[in-house]
C-alpha cells in the first residue's frame, strides 16, 4: 500500500519538469555525423561509380607478322651452318648445307627475316622435312614488337578493342621495372587450333601451351613507345628495365575491361 501511495503521488506531481532532456552525448552526435556521411558517399558512388576488371592470359612479344618453321627439303648429313641465330637474312639466302647422295645441297630461307632458332648443328644428319631453323618475317629491323595473347574463347567476347593491357615481361621482374603498356589492336574472329598457332610462331612447344585453355582465341597489342627507356617502349616504372626485350618473350596480359556499373537499378 505504501508503495502504491508513493507512486500516485508521484503521478499527481512530477519533478523536474525544467530540467533539460538530453537526447545524445557529442561522442553519439559524431558517430552518427560519420555515418550518414559514409552512406551518402556510398549512395552516390553505387549510382555514379564504376568497377573495372581484369582478364589474365598468357602471351608473346613478336613482330606482327608472326614466324615460320623452316624444314629441310632433302635428306643427308649437315656440313655446314651458315648464319647464327639472331642474325637477318634475305628471301633464299642459305642457311645451312647437306651433304646428300645428289652431291652437297643448300636449305634457304623462304622469306626475309630473322634467324631466331637454329635447329640443326654441323655433323647431324636430318630427314626430308626435319626443322632446321625457325625464322621470324621481319622486312625492317626497326619494326616495333607487338604483344600476342591467347585469351581463352569463353572470355574473348568481353575483349574491346582499344583496351588497355598491362603486360608482365618473363625478362624484366615486374617488382623492379612493373609492366609494358599496350593496347588491344585487334580480336580474332574465331577461335585457333594448335596447328594455327604453331604456323604463326614456329613453335610447336609454344603452341601447345598457349592452347593449353583450350579454344583460345588471338588478341594483338601494340605496346606504347616511350623515347625516355632503353627498350623503346613505356613501362610502369620511370625507365623500364636497362635493356631492350627481346622478340619471343613471353608475357602475361591483364587487360582491362569495359567498366561496369557497382548496383543495376530498376525502375518501374
Amino acid at each position: 500500500m505504501e508503495f502504491r501511495k508513493k507512486a500516485l503521488s508521484k503521478l499527481q506531481s512530477p519533478e523536474e519538469l525544467d530540467v533539460p532532456l538530453r537526447f545524445a552525448r557529442p561522442q553519439g552526435r559524431l558517430v552518427l555525423a560519420v555515418t550518414v556521411a559514409v552512406m551518402a558517399a556510398a549512395s552516390f558512388w553505387a549510382v555514379t561509380g564504376t568497377v573495372s576488371s581484369k582478364l589474365s592470359a598468357p602471351g608473346i612479344l613478336t613482330h606482327a607478322e608472326g614466324s615460320y618453321l623452316l624444314q629441310s627439303p632433302v635428306a643427308g648429313q649437315v656440313t655446314d651452318v651458315l648464319v647464327e641465330e639472331g642474325r637477318a637474312v634475305s628471301a633464299g639466302a642459305p642457311l645451312l648445307t647437306v651433304r646428300t647422295d645428289q652431291g652437297d645441297r643448300p636449305v634457304r630461307a623462304l622469306t626475309a627475316g630473322r634467324v631466331t632458332t637454329l635447329f640443326a648443328r654441323t655433323g647431324a644428319v636430318i630427314t626430308t622435312g626435319a626443322n632446321v631453323a625457325t625464322v621470324e618475317r621481319v622486312s625492317n629491323a626497326d619494326d616495333p614488337l607487338v604483344a600476342v595473347l591467347y585469351v581463352p574463347g569463353a572470355d574473348a567476347s568481353a575483349v574491346r578493342v582499344g583496351a588497355r593491357v598491362d603486360l608482365g615481361v618473363e625478362s624484366a621482374p615486374r617488382n623492379r621495372f612493373g609492366v609494358l603498356r599496350g593496347r588491344v589492336q585487334a580480336v580474332g574472329r574465331a577461335p585457333q587450333t594448335q596447328a594455327q598457332i604453331a604456323g604463326f610462331l614456329g613453335d610447336d612447344a609454344l603452341a601447345a601451351r598457349f592452347s593449353r585453355p583450350g579454344d583460345p582465341v588471338a588478341v594483338l597489342v601494340t605496346l606504347e613507345r616511350s623515347a625516355t627507356t632503353r627498350s623503346g617502349y613505356a613501362w610502369s616504372s620511370a625507365d623500364g628495365p636497362p635493356y631492350a626485350v627481346d622478340s619471343r618473350t613471353p608475357v602475361t596480359g591483364s587487360v582491362h575491361l569495359s567498366a561496369q556499373r557497382p548496383v543495376d537499378w530498376l525502375l518501374p
